[in-house]
């Protein structure tokens, strides 16, 4: 697996990886991780047409996503406690 890119973003980390014809997006915000997996082969424009697909409102929706998982398991983290 190579990096491919990183992009700068206030609310979380975002990493373009390469693997096995695949570009995988990797957010990471704190101890908190979401990742997709995209074929090179379905891209027109290569890594390019992950940019375009990383637009502020996706970008508001993984972070919103992040919000929801902390909650979840701040919950199971209470039951375990």
């Amino acid at each position: 697996m190579r990096v491919v890119a990183e992009l700068p973003h206030p609310d979380c980390k975002i990493t373009i990886f390469s693997m096995n014809m695949k570009y995988i997006i990797k957010f990471e915000q704190g101890t908190l991780e979401q990742t997709y997996k995209l074929s090179e082969m379905d891209l027109i424009n290569g890594v390019d047409s992950v940019f375009e697909i990383l637009d502020e409102d996706f970008i508001k929706q993984v972070s919103a996503r992040f919000q929801d998982m902390r909650a979840d398991f701040m919950t199971a983290w209470k039951k375990y406690n």
